[in-house]
């Protein structure tokens, strides 16, 4: 695995691998790495030939009072995790390496990113979309890897790539959890161990609303009131319990069709998120990735 700190450093060794006929895999983290991480690299090594893995902290989009700089990094540790995982490429840039003396451009999802976490974090996602843009033009991956369990923005990925046409295909992986339920996150090493039991309501609450979903509920009310109550009788600070339209991200009046149910709350000072995914037609209720085929113009999905 070779270990590069410039953009062109990795066009230069990309554009090597392309030339010599092997497909691009790409898997943007921001470091912290486990197991969650780990699955993604394996699908990319699983489905293309030559695998590349950024770890950046992107301080775009991190807001006033976040944990920009307490946020977790180990550089060595992870570098030796994607070693045994087959990586090829690890990318590790700077934000001056990133990022142009005084920039000016924006990459706004209008409509998708004000909502759920947006509501939370103004600015958030547009820092995304902005640094993802920009990984996407130096790696000029022919597949990436995200994860679901963020699934907001893996939504709002999509949509960016469709809108931009970027020629690459998003691919999701299915959310790692621990043995409890609860989602693995790189901040879940900030909760006490009392703030550790807590947080699995997260888990919990989501498992109760596809329960009754599987029953047969389809008013969204009734549903959001038994996650809130499951999380707030764990001393969960909610943000939010919220279904959502998969494709647009808006509330939905009923539950049908493809949805997410997405939580979020505070134990301490530590911001968890976790979500299902469900295609709801008539009485059939199956889990689900919210990938979504028909935006490409590609032919790849």
């Amino acid at each position: 695995m070779e270990i590069v700190k410039k953009p062109l450093d990795v066009s230069t060794r990309v554009g090597s691998a392309r030339l010599n006929g092997r497909t691009i895999g790409f898997v943007p983290t921001m470091g912290a790495l486990h197991e969650g991480h780990a699955s993604l690299v394996r699908m990319a090594r699983n489905q293309t030939d030559y695998v590349v893995v950024s770890i950046f902290v992107n301080p775009k989009q991190f807001g006033p009072g976040e944990d920009f700089n307490r946020y977790p990094r180990n550089i060595e540790k992870d570098s030796e995790l994607l070693r045994k995982l087959g990586c090829d490429l690890l990318f590790t840039p700077s934000p001056e390496d990133v990022y142009s003396p005084g920039e000016r451009t924006r990459v706004l999802v209008r409509g998708m990113t004000e909502t759920l976490c947006g509501r939370f974090r103004p600015g958030h996602f547009d820092g995304v979309a902005l640094v993802v843009a920009k990984l996407f033009n130096i790696v000029r991956p022919d597949k990436a890897f995200f994860g679901q369990k963020d699934a907001q923005q893996a939504v709002i990925v999509q949509r960016m790539t469709y809108d931009l046409d970027f020629p690459v295909r998003i691919v999701l992986g299915p959310i790692v959890r621990e043995k409890d339920g609860l989602a693995m996150s790189s901040r879940n090493v900030y909760l006490s161990a009392d703030e550790r039991k807590r947080a699995v309501a997260l888990f919990e609450a989501l498992s109760r609303a596809k329960e009754l979903i599987v029953s047969g509920e389809r008013r969204v009310e009734p549903i959001r009131d038994e996650m809130l109550a499951i999380m707030k009788g764990a001393e969960i600070n909610v943000d939010y319990a919220e279904i959502v339209e998969g494709a647009t991200l808006t509330p939905v009046k009923a539950v049908e069709g493809k949805i997410l149910i997405a939580v979020a709350g505070r134990l301490g000072a530590t911001r968890l998120i976790d979500n299902f995914a469900l295609e709801v037609n008539d009485g059939s209720v199956k889990d689900i990735l919210l990938e979504f085929p028909e935006w490409s113009r590609y032919g790849w999905q």
